[in-house]
């Protein structure tokens, strides 16, 4: 009998995040070792950027205060392993493509904040980011644990 391998995925949460050329970190939440699990991760939505309302990305941050928020190092790891990534990630309902972003890392290039996210686009997971000054409606959704 052929013994199965199970493999964890454990990412670090606690190290250094990527950041982008020209970029710096403004602030980085750490979260320990996460062992991933699609299921402990929800993709948030603020009462404010449903039903066709859009909230500025300042205001959101407010919201997420309280919530569990992923950082970038989940994102970095999800886009080296993208067969992790839920397919429900790549298109909500309508069809539209979702930009799942990870408000537990924040950055600064030049006097602007930025979030980054991940999507999909021509048949690979790639990642974006948007600025906070700027309307997050609801094909932005932020990725935070589902306790």
């Amino acid at each position: 009998m052929k013994a199965v391998e199970i493999v964890e995925h454990v990412i670090d949460c606690d190290v250094d995040p990527f950041v982008p050329s020209g970029w710096t970190v403004e602030s980085y939440t750490k979260g320990g070792q996460f062992a991933f699990n699609p299921a402990r991760i929800k993709l948030y939505f603020s009462r404010n950027q449903q039903d066709g309302k859009v909230i500025e990305g300042n205001e959101l941050r407010k919201e997420l205060a309280n919530e569990h928020v992923l950082n970038a190092n989940v994102l970095d790891y999800l886009l080296a392993h993208p067969k992790l990534i839920p397919e429900e990630w790549k298109k909500d309902k309508r069809g539209n493509t979702r930009y799942v972003f990870f408000w537990g890392t924040i950055y600064r290039s030049r006097d602007n904040l930025y979030v980054r996210s991940l999507y999909w686009s021509d048949g690979a997971w790639v990642w974006y980011s948007n600025w906070l000054g700027r309307g997050w409606h609801d094909g932005y959704p932020a990725a935070v644990l589902a306790i």
